[in-house]
């Protein structure tokens, strides 16, 4: 009875955040951010994924990291689209879950950590499709954007994480 209780709330958890992500990467999608600089996003799917570091782990929060970028890939996007989320996805992963786990930062620094990392990341992937290093003069202006949206995420990720940490111990 127990493990079915566990994995109820496990499918209740995860299913939750996905659907979230999916929702934040649709409500992005639709309503541009009056920015002149092209592809600069708040990132608020990223959200869901620092708020999963520090609520499920790791394991849990690579899952629905990655459900979240084939399944708005495939339903709001398209074949490109999804290389680059989900090579920025997997360097902000990456990067994130590295600094969380050196305990060097606060949320908010990792998750800053994450904007800037998906930014190259995508860079990187745009340098290798289209062979040629000048994407990277863009880099500059992402970075800003990266550390700026980091930031934001990061502080309203720490106010969510300790509301879905209540949450989560009292399932």
């Amino acid at each position: 009875m127990n493990s079915g209780k566990a994995a109820a709330k496990w499918v209740a958890t995860y299913g939750m955040l996905i659907g979230l992500a999916c929702i934040f990467s649709y409500v992005e999608a639709i309503v541009p951010i009056p920015i002149p600089i092209p592809g600069v996003k708040l990132g608020l799917a990223n959200l869901v994924v620092i708020v999963g570091l520090y609520t499920i782990g790791v394991k849990g929060t690579i899952a629905v990291s990655l459900v979240r970028i084939v399944f708005v890939g495939f339903t709001f996007g398209n074949a490109s689209s999804m290389i680059y989320s989900m090579a920025g996805g997997i360097i902000s992963l990456i990067l994130m879950i590295l600094f969380r786990k050196l305990n060097w930062f606060s949320q908010i620094g990792v998750s800053i950590i994450g904007g800037i990392g998906h930014n190259i990341g995508q860079l990187t992937m745009a340098a290798l499709i289209t062979q040629t290093a000048g994407v990277f003069y863009y880099l500059p202006f992402l970075m800003v954007a990266g550390v700026v949206a980091g930031a934001l995420i990061g502080l309203l990720g720490g106010l969510v994480t300790e509301r879905v940490q209540n949450i989560i111990k009292n399932l």
